[in-house]
C-alpha cells in the first residue's frame, strides 16, 4: 500500500469583525434640533440645488466616534453667525453624507462642504483655527484671492 497524501480542507479566513457603529455626540442633535439646521437624510435632499445661495453642510462622519465631531458641531453655528447671511447650514445624515462623500471625492471626516446651485464649491475637512476656516471659506465662496473681509 503506497501512502497518498490526504488532501486537507481548505479553510477559509475568518471575516474580520465588523467595527461598532458609534453615536453621534449630542452637540450634532443640537444643530437640528435646537438651531433649526436642516437635516439631509437622503442622497435626493439637496435644497442647495437651482438657487444661488451658498450652502454648507456638516458632514459629522456617521458612526466613526471621531473627538473633532463635537467640535466642528460647536464651531459651525459661531461660523454661520458671523458668515450670515453669506451660508445656509444643513446638518448631514448617513445617505445624504455618503452621496456628498462620493462627489467631493473621500476626505477626513468630520468635513463641512459647500454647495450652490449645481456646483460643489469646496470643503473643509477636520478641525480648523478660526482664522484659517475664515480665509479658506473666503476662497470657497469668493474665489482663491478674495479676503476673509470680503464677507464680514
Amino acid at each position: 500500500m503506497t501512502d497518498t497524501p490526504v488532501a486537507e480542507p481548505a479553510t477559509t479566513p475568518a471575516p474580520k469583525p465588523a467595527k461598532p457603529l458609534l453615536p453621534l455626540p449630542p452637540l450634532v442633535d443640537r444643530l437640528t434640533d435646537a438651531l433649526g439646521y436642516p437635516r439631509l437624510e437622503s442622497a435626493d435632499d439637496q435644497p442647495w440645488r437651482g438657487g444661488t445661495e451658498s450652502w454648507v453642510v456638516f458632514l459629522p462622519g456617521h458612526g466613526k466616534g471621531n473627538a473633532e465631531t463635537a467640535d466642528v458641531a460647536v464651531i459651525l453655528p459661531e461660523l454661520v453667525r458671523v458668515l450670515s447671511p453669506h451660508l445656509k447650514p444643513a446638518v448631514a445624515g448617513p445617505a445624504a453624507e455618503q452621496a456628498l462623500l462620493a462627489r467631493a471625492g473621500m476626505m477626513s471626516l468630520p468635513a463641512l462642504v459647500f454647495l450652490r446651485g449645481d456646483d460643489l464649491l469646496g470643503s473643509i475637512p477636520r478641525v480648523r483655527d478660526w482664522d484659517d476656516y475664515l480665509e479658506r471659506i473666503a476662497a470657497i465662496l469668493l474665489g482663491p484671492h478674495a479676503p476673509s473681509s470680503r464677507l464680514q
